[in-house]
C-alpha cells in the first residue's frame, strides 16, 4: 500500500489509503464456499492486518475510519489475480492496490485454482455482485484452469464464452463496468527464444467476448508475451517462483513455478494491468496515483532496480491451479 517511506531522526511522516476489508458472508443465510485452505486467510478472519516490513520499520500511530463513496475495483480470477497468502508466491491483483489514489478502492475476491464455472457455483460472483454498487467495475481474468475443464459443451467458444456473457449482463445489470483481462502466458518458450502459447482458444474467446458485447479489454496475455522475450528465458526466472532449496524457512527443494509470479513479476504485470488501464479505462484511470510508472513491454523494468523486502509469512506449498 504505501513503499519508501523515509524518515530522519525526529521526523514523522504521514501517510494514507484504503483498503476493502471483506467477509465471506453474502447474507444470513449465505456466505463464499470456501477451500479448506481459505479458512486460514487473513483476509476472512474479520480482521485488518497491517505488515510493516524494511530497515528498522517504526510506527507512531494509526487512525482507521471508514471510507463509503468510493469507487471499487472488484477483481475476478485464479492465483495469478489471488491475494496470495505466503512469500514468495504474489499476484498484480495484490499489487495494483498500490497504484490507486484515494478514489479507489480494490477489492480482490479472486483466489487460487478457480475457473469461471467454479468461481460462480462458490458464490463469488455473487458475493462481488451483492457488494457491487452503480459505477464499480469488474475486472475478469480467467482460462489457466478453465482450459483443463472437458466434457460437453465445455471450451473456449461454449461454456467459456456463455459465462464471460453472464458476467458481463450481471455486472451490467447493476450498473457496473465489466472489463475483460486476457490470461498472461505461463513462461514457457522455443528454441529460438519466443513465448509458446499455451491457453488454447481461450484468450481469443476473450478478444472476441469483449468486441462482441463492447467491453473494455486489457490484453495481459499479448503484453505479457513482449514482457517475457523481452526478459529471454534465464531473466524471466527471477520474475517467476523459481529458488533454490533453502531460501525460505522450511523450504526443503528447488522451487521451480512457470506460472506463479514472485514479487517482482507480479508488480510487472500490474504495471501491464495499468498500461492497458489508461488504453481501454480512461474513467478509472484517472484515479491512479501521479507516480504510477508507464512501462515498456519491449523493455520492462530490471530485476536490478527491485527493491520490495519479502514478508516473514512463508510457504514452500504451491497455490492451486498451474
Amino acid at each position: 500500500m504505501l513503499e519508501d517511506i523515509v524518515t530522519q531522526p525526529g521526523e514523522i511522516a504521514e501517510n494514507s489509503f484504503v483498503v476493502n476489508v471483506r467477509t465471506p458472508y453474502i447474507s444470513d443465510m449465505d456466505s463464499i464456499r470456501r477451500k479448506p485452505r481459505e479458512y486460514d486467510y487473513l483476509n476472512w478472519d474479520k480482521k485488518l492486518t497491517l505488515e510493516f516490513t524494511g530497515i528498522n520499520p517504526s510506527v507512531y500511530g494509526l487512525k482507521i475510519k471508514p471510507q463509503n463513496d468510493i469507487t471499487t475495483m472488484f477483481l475476478a480470477g485464479n492465483s495469478t489475480v489471488v491475494d496470495q497468502e505466503y512469500e514468495p508466491y504474489a499476484s498484480w491483483g495484490q499489487m495494483i492496490t498500490r497504484y490507486f489514489d484515494q478514489n479507489v478502492v480494490v477489492a480482490n475476491y479472486a483466489e487460487s485454482g478457480e475457473s469461471l464455472s467454479s468461481f460462480k457455483s462458490a458464490g463469488r460472483l455473487k458475493k462481488i455482485l451483492s457488494e457491487m454498487n452503480s459505477g464499480d467495475y469488474l475486472f475478469i481474468e480467467f482460462g489457466h484452469n478453465d482450459q483443463k475443464q472437458s466434457g460437453e459443451g465445455v471450451g473456449p467458444w461454449t461454456s467459456f464464452t456463455d459465462l464471460l456473457k453472464e458476467f458481463i449482463e450481471e455486472t451490467r445489470n447493476i450498473g457496473g463496468n465489466p472489463v475483460l483481462v486476457t490470461p498472461m502466458h505461463r513462461r514457457v518458450f522455443d528454441e529460438n527464444g519466443g513465448v509458446v502459447a499455451t491457453h488454447d482458444d481461450y484468450p481469443d474467446a476473450m478478444r472476441v467476448v469483449a468486441k462482441t458485447e463492447n467491453v473494455p479489454l486489457i490484453d495481459l496475455n499479448l503484453m505479457s508475451k513482449s514482457v517475457y522475450e523481452a526478459w529471454g528465458s534465464n531473466e524471466s526466472k527471477k520474475a517467476f517462483v523459481h529458488y533454490p532449496a533453502g531460501t525460505f524457512p522450511g523450504q526443503q527443494n528447488d522451487l521451480r513455478d512457470n506460472t506463479h509470479f514472485n514479487n517482482y513479476g507480479a508488480w510487472i504485470m500490474a504495471l501491464c494491468i495499468i498500461k492497458g488501464m489508461r488504453e481501454s479505462t480512461p474513467l478509472l484511470a484517472q484515479f491512479l496515483a501521479a507516480d504510477a510508472p508507464m512501462i515498456d513491454t519491449n523493455a520492462p523494468f530490471p530485476y536490478s532496480n527491485w527493491t520490495m523486502p519479502h514478508s516473514f509469512r512463508t510457504t514452500a506449498e504451491k497455490p492451486d491451479g498451474n
